[in-house]
């Protein structure tokens, strides 16, 4: 039986971390893609991918860490790039209600891109308010040769389809659950299967019933049940399907996150 990839969870920020994935692992969870936003947290993400056998890593700069970037923060990711554990980088784009500078957020996410490409890694994309400007900005440094994952996507989908165009998928997670959700319901059920993947951004994005709480990495299965009941899938095709899609963006085996069955 397949398991669920978590494709964003930034478990450096959970408390009882073997309480947790403990939890996850018993409602079919099996694989977790750690960003790291900032310097500072890249050796918090690396020590959780090291210890644990199904945690990948994704170091990067979010763009609220972009006004403090320097030039030795890129020397040391270009080296984190080597890992064998780190499998894309993230999270990375652009965010107009963080108090970065916008220059520097376009400078930090143009440099970041040409690592990712040099590297072969995927990106991990974080886009608030800046969805377009981002698309522009994968287009021109030709970000569609390695492709990435659109992170906490809820935008058209005409949008989707853009990114699609362009070799990226779409990571869903909580917000998929509320029910004031207008758009993203129909992107879900419209895109070809091959561009969803299932994320939950713990301790963020709580999906329902739990809104208000903090996130847990067990419910990406709750992500899980409402895209399955969008698509008509049962548990066992959401699970293949999106972990074989998680796999392929990645680059990893898919034996990496079944093999604890």
């Amino acid at each position: 039986m397949t398991r669920y990839l978590d494709t964003h969870i930034h478990l450096d920020f959970l408390d009882a971390l073997e309480i947790q994935l403990g939890e996850a692992r018993k409602v079919g969870v099996g694989g977790w893609l750690v960003p790291g936003t900032s310097p500072e947290r890249w050796a918090a993400v690396m020590a959780a991918a090291e210890l644990h056998a199904d945690v990948y890593a994704a170091p990067g700069i979010h763009p609220q860490a972009a006004d403090s970037c320097q030039l030795s923060h890129l020397e040391e990711l270009r080296y984190l790039l080597q890992h064998p554990k780190v499998v894309a980088v993230g999270e990375v784009g652009l965010d107009r209600l963080v108090a970065s500078s916008w220059h520097a957020q376009e400078e930090v996410f143009i440099q970041l891109i040409q690592l990712a490409r040099k590297a072969d890694k995927p990106l991990l994309i974080h886009a608030r308010r800046s969805t377009g400007r981002i698309i522009e900005l994968l287009r021109q440094e030709g970000a569609e040769q390695i492709g990435g994952i659109f992170h906490a996507f809820s935008g058209s989908l005409e949008t989707a389809r853009k990114i699609i165009d362009m070799n990226f998928v779409l990571g869903i997670g909580g917000v998929v659950t509320y029910a004031s959700v207008r758009r993203l319901p129909d992107v879900v059920r419209s895109v070809p299967a091959a561009a969803l993947v299932l994320e939950t951004d713990a301790p963020d994005m709580t999906p329902e019933p739990h809104r208000g709480q903090k996130n847990r990495p067990a419910y990406l299965a709750l992500v899980a049940e409402r895209v399955a009941a969008l698509r008509g899938w049962s548990r066992e095709e959401t699970a293949r399907i999106t972990t074989a899609n998680a796999c392929r963006v990645l680059k990893l085996p898919q034996l990496a996150v079944a093999k604890q069955n």
